[in-house]
């Protein structure tokens, strides 16, 4: 089993309108060597790929994790209740989704510990009310709000209401 895949190099050259000759002009890469590692084969050191990344506007390393990464990633839902709500839960590394149900009066006062995420919560339909800190919403169907996950927040379901939760991870900040 191969550890990458660098045919990715083929799919970002084609969406840059660029050929082969064109690749290698720009970063200094043999033809030969471009079309060998999108047709996986051959190994590039971290120079060449450092260099055919330059073209693409990305860094080695973002190159790497393309060529590294599957196209999908499926996952099986799990249900868990939070106070009155019930979420049907999917998470990834980079965000956690959650859709909610809950009758008109369940409450969220105390949602679990959050990671250092943006949460947004989007209402499908009926009316939600948020309260933050210093703020308070009420959200009918079609409408949104995000906010810093890490703030204290509740949830109040003023009619029967559906939800999504996203909790999105925020970039390093140092």
């Amino acid at each position: 089993m191969e550890l990458f895949d660098f045919s990715i190099l083929r799919d970002l050259r084609k969406k840059a309108n660029l050929n082969i000759a064109d690749v290698s002009a720009e970063s200094g890469v043999a033809a030969s060597v471009i079309s060998k590692l999108e047709r996986n084969r051959t190994r590039a050191e971290l120079d060449t790929l450092y260099r055919l990344a330059r073209v693409f506007g990305i860094t080695a390393a973002e190159l790497l994790n393309l060529a590294e990464a599957r196209i999908s990633h499926p996952l099986k839902a799990t249900e868990h209740r939070s106070e009155d709500f019930l979420f049907e839960e999917i998470n990834y590394k980079n965000i956690r989704c959650l859709h909610g149900k809950a009758p008109e009066g369940a409450a969220v006062s105390r949602p679990k510990i959050h990671r250092d995420d943006y949460e947004l919560c989007w209402v499908l339909s009926g009316r939600l009310r948020i309260t933050l800190p210093s703020e308070r919403y009420e959200l009918a169907a079609g409408q949104s709000l995000q906010f810093d996950a890490l703030l204290e927040h509740t949830y109040l379901a003023l009619s029967d209401c559906e939800i999504l939760i996203l909790h999105i991870r925020k970039e390093k900040r140092f």
